[in-house]
């Protein structure tokens, strides 16, 4: 009687353990977030652009989400690259004008108090890296691995500013070679995608593509219609092309989410080969062009194929955004940036949506206020001439190149949005940080706005 029992639990036993063999765990979602550097609204093929052939990111597009009011953080560099990390308006955290290495002292960084993406999918389970340009401070405490990177293939700042490549803590070509970098930067992130692991991953793919000089790698150079910038452009979807594949080859791209994004819009120097069309203005201006970028968000079988969404969506909406679809909870509350859900699947009545938006110029002026379709500017913009005599209110929706100035058809309106403004910018000073090693270097004296009270 007592075997038999016995005998009974074994099989029962068996059972169990062929049942829950049988039955794997679901897997955890990987992230992919590409960042190009002064790429402009209008550079890509399946945002217009004519002059350059962009397939692989045509393709991300039509298997997920194209964003068309998009914004990046900031209208340069460091500051776009704050926001993108740490879901913070980067005024909040420190920012004064300008980038590191121009105006800001490289010897500073992010504040410690403030989390980076990596730090928090690091914390929840996630291994973690990043390849590419890092352009937020060398201070202590302020590298990649010290702020949740796990493996590290980098610059330190523009590949203008610097000839040092790192891996982690060592300098491995010191000059680099410029032409090389989105080679290598894609083949350090193949290599972390395809190596076996049982944590799901995080990698953040900051290139340096297509930021000036422009010195294409040679077998893309005179590829293109649109001289060396559109080399680099094409090289740099080809590339992308890469790590698709990578995912598609070690069965991981139904389970990862690739978002694709620019820091700012296009640079001056480059301007007859860049785009910001059909937005006026680029790199470090208020003005459409500075801050619209293209943005790519692709998760087969979770996101549906073939959206473009109008809705406004900023950089710094990606962190909360994107940790939600992953299941991690923030506990930080101090971030402006806003867990848009209903961006990446069928909105419902109780998601969230983002309905205004504040515009900096690169010296860290607050120039403008997006609310809904109308922008106003309560500074005074050079590329805005009504703006000497008072603020200026522009439709986007029907005057994408801010040139009909709405405000005196609509001066309630004015008022709202410049009372609006006045708040959040009150109430992003009160709750500021200063940026990590600050103490050490003569701050910018940022100008006030000319017509906000």
């Amino acid at each position: 009687m007592v075997q038999h029992f016995f005998t009974r639990i074994f099989f029962l036993f068996a059972s169990t353990a062929s049942f829950i063999q049988a039955v794997e765990p679901p897997l955890r979602t990987n992230v992919i977030l590409i960042m190009a550097d002064d790429l402009g609204y209008g550079d890509l093929s399946c945002f217009g652009s004519k002059k350059h052939r962009t397939p692989y990111l045509d393709k991300l597009a039509t298997e997920g989400i194209r964003l068309t009011n998009f914004y990046s953080g900031a209208t340069v560099c460091t500051p776009s690259r704050m926001a993108l990390l740490t879901g913070c308006y980067p005024s909040r955290i420190g920012w004064q004008g300008g980038v590191m290495g121009y105006k800001i002292s490289p010897q500073t960084g992010l504040p410690s108090s403030t989390p980076t993406i990596a730090e928090i999918f690091r914390n929840n389970g996630y291994r973690t890296a990043m390849s590419g340009k890092w352009h937020l401070g060398e201070a202590p405490g302020s590298l990649p691995n010290d702020r949740g990177f796990e493996e590290s293939y980098h610059i330190l700042s523009s590949n203008n500013q610097t000839k040092k490549l790192w891996h982690n803590d060592k300098i491995i070509a010191d000059p680099f070679d410029n032409r090389q970098l989105t080679k290598l930067f894609t083949d350090a992130a193949i290599k972390f995608i395809r190596t076996p692991h049982d944590k799901p991953f995080f990698l953040y793919l900051p290139y340096t593509a297509p930021h000036f000089p422009a010195e294409p790698h040679p077998d893309w150079k005179g590829k293109s219609n649109n001289a060396e910038y559109g080399d680099i452009v094409e090289e740099l979807d080809a590339r992308i092309g890469e790590i698709l594949t990578a995912l598609k080859e070690t069965n991981q791209k139904k389970n990862t989410m690739v978002v694709f994004l620019s820091d700012n819009g296009p640079e001056g120097s480059q301007r007859k080969f860049n785009s910001a069309e059909p937005h006026r203005g680029g790199k470090w201006t208020s003005l459409e062009g500075g801050t619209r970028v293209p943005c790519i968000m692709s998760w087969p079988g979770t996101i549906a194929s073939g959206q473009v969404k109008h809705n406004i969506v900023s950089a710094i909406d990606l962190l909360p955004t994107i940790a939600n679809a992953c299941g991690i909870s923030l506990e930080q509350k101090n971030i402006d940036g806003i867990n848009l859900r209903g961006t990446l699947h069928d909105a419902r009545a109780d998601d969230l949506e983002r309905r205004t938006l504040l515009y900096w110029e690169g010296w860290a002026t607050p120039q403008a206020i997006r609310q809904d379709h109308l922008k106003l500017y309560f500074d005074e913009v050079k590329d805005i001439p009504d703006t000497q005599t008072g603020p200026a209110l522009f439709d986007l929706s029907i005057d994408p190149r801010e040139e009909k100035n709405l405000a005196q058809q609509h001066p309630e309106r004015v008022a709202d949005m410049l009372k609006e403004a006045r708040s959040q910018l009150n109430a992003i000073a009160e709750k500021s940080l200063p940026m990590a090693g600050a103490e050490k270097t003569t701050p910018n004296k940022i100008k006030s706005p000319r017509w906000l009270p």
